[in-house]
């Protein structure tokens, strides 16, 4: 099921997400339709903050984009990260790599908001799959971006707090107008 993407303004944006500590239906009902939403949104990743669900659970798939590649190390051997798309990730922790990238990022709860981001160029995440097991692997590329995004979501950090303040001053008024839209 496609669930409503939450906007900029409203609160659970801000807020950081419950561990998950049992994997049942509801769980993986909500992983199924976040990837649902994901997809017809053309996103790459989406938060449980972003369809109104203040927990530790994210989605990614970047197997689509051909412009942005992405590497991914399972056990330190490289693997295909179309392979293991979409992704599904409970309560994650990252590693990351003191080597920085900036990149271009947008977010589907910013509607055609995009900034450059600094972020690291490689990250190690430990994470809980929908299967209870544990998910170890290595990211770089789009990919490592991604992670980086979306566990920031699950703290209540939005990329517009990463950007750089010449950034932020050129969309102050585009994000102070969503701001008020998302409390009406």
């Amino acid at each position: 099921m496609i669930r409503e993407i939450v906007l900029y303004g409203d609160p659970v944006l801000r807020t950081k997400g419950k561990r998950i500590e049992k994997v049942d239906d509801s769980i993986r009902q909500m992983a199924a339709d976040m990837i649902e939403t994901m997809q017809d949104a053309d996103g790459v990743g989406l938060a449980g903050q972003q369809i109104g669900e203040a927990l530790q659970i994210t989605v990614i798939d970047v197997s689509e984009v051909e412009s942005r590649p992405s590497q991914m190390w399972i056990n330190g051997q490289e693997v295909d990260p179309k392979e293991h798309m979409p992704v599904v990730l409970l309560n994650p922790g990252l590693e990351l790599e003191s080597d920085r990238e900036i990149g271009t990022e947008g977010c589907l709860s910013f509607p055609e908001i995009t900034a450059e981001i600094s972020r690291a160029a490689k990250v190690k995440v430990k994470a809980q799959g929908l299967d209870g097991n544990p998910i170890e692997f290595e990211a770089s590329g789009l990919l490592a971006r991604a992670l980086q995004h979306e566990t920031d979501h699950l703290n209540g950090i939005l990329f517009i707090d990463r950007m750089s303040s010449a950034s932020k001053a050129s969309l102050a008024a585009r994000l102070k107008r969503m701001a008020n839209a998302g409390h009406e």
